[in-house]
């Protein structure tokens, strides 16, 4: 699904860029449909990704499998492509816990080999404009926020859905839900706000295997003193319209995104004003191969490497760590790992 609902449609808009040379799947049935729909030849399809790879015209790897896998698999790809100058695109997260992520931070230098982890609220429009507009004071000092997510794993489960998948379902890897899909919010806060201090987190306790908690409530304090509170329901829906959404609290205004689909960020001010910047939604999918395929040229560095990542499936490991011991607990220690993401998102706010 991720391969033909977001990035095959990048890869489409991206034709000046890559080139789709090979497809590997152990479904040979689903291999054929690409074959078939992408226009290439048998010689062009394989089962074992290790021939693949191989390939004098592959350049990139872009590997799509359930997450106990990206680990294992993308250390073995980078072992293969090892000096090559091949580039590795992950999904995320980069490991199934924090033992295989702290591995996979090594792996750009250990296999000289680039690597991207597909974080895509990372690279999202909405993320990157309301991240500066906090920086630049858009609505004086950011004093706190409130962000709401919900999504109806169950309900998803029944339909044509991420969630209709077994390993998503009876999840290997800790957390479950909140590992697979509270990352991205994870990631668009970090992303915002910097790095996170400490954290304390409260569970709403289920029997089903598909997440140990229907909601997590997280209170958070980052390192540049803004505090906030994320809430993550993943049993069920939110009825009411607007969406409770992010809403970010400064001294002299707000901004509030109601879902990252909606298109539209909000500004409100004391004295009555309020303005509308919109975005084009679910671009990220777009900037990061983007990104990806201009670092190969050496134009611009990877905005999301293994290190930084490591530090979105961390923040998640340690709400479940903080709901299990009921604890605070800290979270970034070391510095926050910020690249230099350019001059992208400027035209937005013109």
């Amino acid at each position: 699904m991720a391969f033909e609902r977001l990035h095959l449609p990048a890869y489409q808009r991206l034709s000046d860029y890559y080139r789709i040379v090979a497809i590997c799947d152990r479904d040979v049935a689903r291999a054929n449909r690409y074959r078939e729909q992408l226009g290439l030849s048998e010689s062009q399809i394989y089962q074992d990704w290790r021939p693949m790879v191989a390939r004098d015209d592959v350049d990139v790897i872009d590997i799509m499998v359930p997450i106990e896998l990206n680990f294992a698999i993308t250390q073995a790809v980078a072992h293969a492509v090892s000096g090559t100058g091949k580039g590795i695109i992950c999904e995320k997260p980069l490991g199934a816990n924090l033992r295989e992520a702290a591995a996979a931070r090594e792996l750009p230098a250990k296999f000289k080999v680039p690597i991207m982890i597909a974080e895509n609220r990372r690279y999202s429009p909405e993320t990157n404009i309301i991240r500066d507009m906090v920086q630049s004071g858009r609505v004086g000092d950011v004093v706190y926020f409130t962000y709401s997510r919900t999504t109806d794993f169950p309900s998803q489960m029944m339909r044509d859905d991420f969630a209709a998948r077994e390993w998503r379902q009876h999840p290997d890897y800790p957390g479950g839900a909140i590992t697979d899909s509270a990352v991205h919010d994870i990631a668009a806060m970090r992303h915002i706000f910097g790095s996170i201090a400490s954290l304390h987190a409260i569970g709403q306790p289920q029997e089903a295997p598909f997440s140990p908690y229907s909601a997590v409530l997280v209170n958070l304090t980052f390192a540049s003193g803004v505090i906030g509170q994320f809430s993550f329901f993943c049993a069920g829906s939110e009825t009411q319209r607007p969406l409770s959404g992010l809403r970010i609290f400064g001294t002299r205004g707000m901004i509030y995104l109601e879902h990252p689909d909606c298109g539209r960020i909000e500004l409100s001010y004391p004295d009555g004003r309020s303005e509308t910047v919109t975005y084009e939604p679910g671009a990220g999918f777009y900037n990061e191969l983007l990104n990806f395929a201009k670092s190969l040229r050496g134009e611009e560095p990877i905005s999301v490497p293994p290190e930084m990542e490591y530090g979105d499936l961390k923040t998640v490991m340690d709400i479940l760590h903080s709901v299990s011991a009921g604890a605070v607990v800290k979270v970034d220690t070391t510095p926050h790992y910020t690249p230099d993401y350019g001059e992208a998102v400027r035209e937005y706010l013109q």
